[in-house]
């Protein structure tokens, strides 16, 4: 599957790319506001770089980080494709496909994809996830991914304008999407020992192969390209809100419910660290500030 594996790494970078030029337009039209006078943020963008046990090169990608912006006090926008061996316990740290028949004989893989996560500035704008991704083996061949909303204050407006957009993309491939993944959603971003989602939702899914790689391509790509509607249009509408500092803590609060879930329970976490991926671009996701009482 070297051609479409190919094309979709081409896909990740590609949409990583419309993102970041995106993010940094809308830094450069933060007009009004308490950082409306600082320098509009830009990402910082580092190659990483993944070795496997003997020392061959196992892949990389770009981590892009924006810190202290108008709009956006840090946000990430992550890029890979790696590849090489599975260990047992990179395997056991599997998010779908555990137990592959054939995979303790021969555990190569090869994955890529795209991950986001950003945190804002105003309190009243919701934070952000979202992910692409692909996996193949020598036995089988998934995509998995979603998007989901993350207000420390909530808008039911938005919560349902974000859910819309999710929803006609799922649409165009299958009615069944969005309702079947939106409850997966619920589900995986559920934090037991809190009791509480870190979030609104979105939709997610996982271990996504229907046999027709070509059609299970068309919706991860949708997936991707629902994520700037769907966020843009909510962040547009509340970053000129004025805020007060109980406001703040009410986020740093809902932050530290954010860094808690993606330490604890996050499945790619815990897989690119199991894979040796760079530590930092794995934990991007973690917020600049929180606050725990």
């Amino acid at each position: 599957m070297d051609a479409e594996k190919a094309r979709a790494a081409a896909w990740f970078r590609a949409l990583r790319d419309e993102i970041v030029a995106a993010f940094e337009a809308l830094e450069d039209s933060q007009a009004t506001g308490p950082f409306a006078g600082a320098p509009a943020g830009r990402f910082e963008v580092t190659e990483t770089r993944r070795r496997s046990e003997d020392g061959s090169d196992a892949g990389g990608g770009l981590m892009s980080v924006m810190r202290g912006g108008r709009v956006f006090e840090k946000v990430g926008v992550n890029v890979s494709t790696v590849y090489g061996t599975l260990g047992a316990r990179a395997q056991a740290a599997m998010a779908a496909r555990k137990g592959i028949p054939g995979m303790a004989e021969d555990p190569r893989f090869w994955a890529s994809g795209i991950s986001l996560v950003a945190h804002m500035q105003n309190p009243h704008t919701p934070a952000v996830h979202m992910n692409t991704r692909m996996f193949w083996t020598p036995h089988a061949w998934w995509f998995g991914g979603g998007s989901d909303l993350n207000p420390c204050i909530e808008y039911d407006e938005d919560t349902a304008a974000f859910h819309a957009v999710q929803k006609a993309h799922c649409d165009r491939h299958d009615p069944t999407y969005y309702p079947r993944f939106k409850a997966w959603a619920d589900e995986y971003f559920y934090i037991p020992h809190r009791g509480r989602a870190r979030g609104v939702g979105g939709i997610f899914f996982d271990d996504h192969s229907r046999g027709d790689w070509e059609a299970d391509f068309a919706f991860t790509q949708d997936v991707g390209r629902a994520f700037l509607p769907a966020f843009l249009g909510v962040t547009e509408k509340r970053r000129d809100m004025p805020w007060t500092e109980a406001d703040k803590d009410v986020q740093l609060i809902h932050r530290g419910l954010y860094a808690e879930y993606n330490l604890v329970y996050d499945r790619g976490t815990k897989f690119g660290l199991e894979t040796g991926h760079d530590a930092n671009a794995v934990l991007m996701s973690l917020p600049p500030l929180a606050k725990w009482v």
